[in-house]
């Protein structure tokens, strides 16, 4: 088995001093198939994150939510997620046999995550058969404590609002958010499991995200230095922003161009080129919980 991570990857990883470590033990922190435990914590999670590329090699991510058994593995290389995108969601019609698919599930009461990267195997009326080529977990640095809830009495809110620009509300949202997702995907989509499309979690206190009129900014703090996500940017810089609204259930996707700005800290900045709001979105609820 060759390097799992690929070259923009490795040039950051060599920048902050973890590559040789990170060469070593590679094969080890990802792996080809879902070890056991991984498998068991899909199995109880009401919700997961998503993500995939249109034609033109940009990312989007959703959040899709169900009852239990909402994500359950067959088998170590093998998951069953029984939901689809709305219609109105960018991801609906691209996950699609043969394409690629980053998913990360996320406890955040418990700090808990875990990825699955590879591609669609199936596609039904009620969900997706996923081949997992990549499965690693995560630090949980910077997860802010709160419990997901399926709400089996959730009805969805209006259809989605398509627009180029963020407007002033959106902006509060952002500027007051302390999570959101980010999906990004290597350029070429050939059959290098390390080519592929990947969502991950960021985090931080209210704030933390710079908001100026298009453009978002935020500090890159140090993580695992895998650099699963600045790795991809690097080579690609097209991105898809989620941003979850706890206390209403409505969901954010956002269109942006990427630029990283060396540091320390290395600062990025995400030029958002299209807005996709969607009310009331979520069939969860959000409670509190401790830290």
């Amino acid at each position: 088995m060759g390097s799992v991570f690929h070259s923009g990857e490795a040039a950051l990883q060599a920048a902050a001093g973890s590559r040789e470590r990170l060469a070593e033990v590679g094969t080890r922190v990802i792996r080809q198939e879902m070890p056991e435990q991984h498998r068991a914590f899909f199995a109880g999670l009401p919700f997961v994150v998503l993500a995939a590329t249109d034609p033109g090699g940009q990312p989007h991510a959703t959040l899709l939510a169900g009852p239990p058994g909402l994500l359950t593995a067959t088998d170590s290389r093998h998951l069953q997620l029984a939901s689809l995108p709305a219609p109105d969601d960018p991801l609906h019609p691209l996950l699609t046999p043969g394409a690629r698919f980053g998913l990360l599930g996320i406890e955040p009461h418990t700090r808990r995550r875990n990825r699955a990267n590879g591609r669609v195997q199936a596609r039904g009326a009620d969900g997706l058969h996923l081949e997992v080529t990549q499965s690693f977990g995560n630090c949980p640095k910077y997860i802010q404590p709160r419990r997901a809830v399926f709400d089996p009495s959730w009805k969805p809110g209006a259809r989605a609002e398509h627009r180029l620009s963020l407007n002033e509300a959106e902006r509060a949202w952002i500027a007051a958010a302390d999570t959101f997702f980010i999906a990004t995907a290597h350029p070429s989509d050939d059959a290098d499991p390390a080519h592929g499309v990947d969502v991950s979690h960021r985090g931080g206190p209210p704030g933390f995200i710079s908001v100026e009129g298009n453009t978002l900014g935020i500090d890159d703090f140090a993580g695992n230095n895998y650099f699963n996500t600045l790795g991809n940017l690097l080579l690609n810089p097209q991105a898809g922003l989620l941003f979850p609204d706890f206390a209403r259930g409505g969901l954010l996707q956002l269109n942006a161009t990427a630029e990283i700005l060396p540091g320390p800290p290395r600062r990025l900045l995400l030029r958002v080129s299209k807005v996709t709001h969607h009310p009331a979105a979520q069939p969860l609820r959000w409670e509190e919980a401790s830290g």
